[in-house]
């Protein structure tokens, strides 16, 4: 086999190998989270698009509806709140009272869910930062964490970070 050959079949098959492996060994380092929404009532949809803002937001850490679930969501008639009970598990709650307030509920779900991936409130008041909650105008409707919020998540899934929300303890938004 000529030379020239020999070369650019072995650059082909080293990409394919690299092109094989690169993603099975990625895939090794992200935790799977089952979430089950089937008590989320008329937020169903908006609990599974703050899973998919999550999913397109961070690395470490994929959402999936299923069970037997890491963490639960729970429509009632109170506020929206959360109970992470460790890093990925924990209860949410979908509380009407903030939607029937103006309060997104693709930003509540997201929000809440940010609390069981590790995050604290942040009353900034910014719609920029996910986890400013409340603490933002109802006009904002912005449901996708800041920088340094992925940054945290990632972190903390990676084992690089403590999660900096508290665990055991209800986190009540308002």
């Amino acid at each position: 086999m000529p030379r020239r050959l020999r070369l650019v079949l072995s650059l082909v098959l080293g990409f394919v190998l690299l092109a094989v492996a690169t993603p099975a060994r990625a895939t090794a380092l992200v935790t799977v989270l089952r979430y089950d929404s089937s008590r989320a009532a008329e937020f169903v949809s908006a609990v599974d698009q703050a899973a998919a803002i999550w999913n397109s937001s961070v690395s470490n850490v994929r959402l999936v509806k299923g069970t037997p679930a890491h963490f639960t969501v729970i429509a009632d008639n109170g506020w929206p709140r959360a109970l992470p009970a460790s890093l990925g598990r924990g209860t949410v709650w979908m509380g009407r009272e903030a939607t029937s307030q103006g309060y997104n509920p693709v930003r509540i779900a997201a929000h809440e869910i940010g609390h069981i991936l590790g995050l604290p409130d942040r009353r900034t008041g910014l719609c920029t930062d996910l986890m400013s909650g409340s603490s933002a105008p109802t006009s904002c409707t912005n449901a996708y964490p800041s920088a340094a919020e992925r940054a945290s998540v990632d972190r903390a899934f990676a084992g690089t970070a403590a999660p900096l929300v508290e665990f055991d303890r209800l986190h009540v938004d308002r």
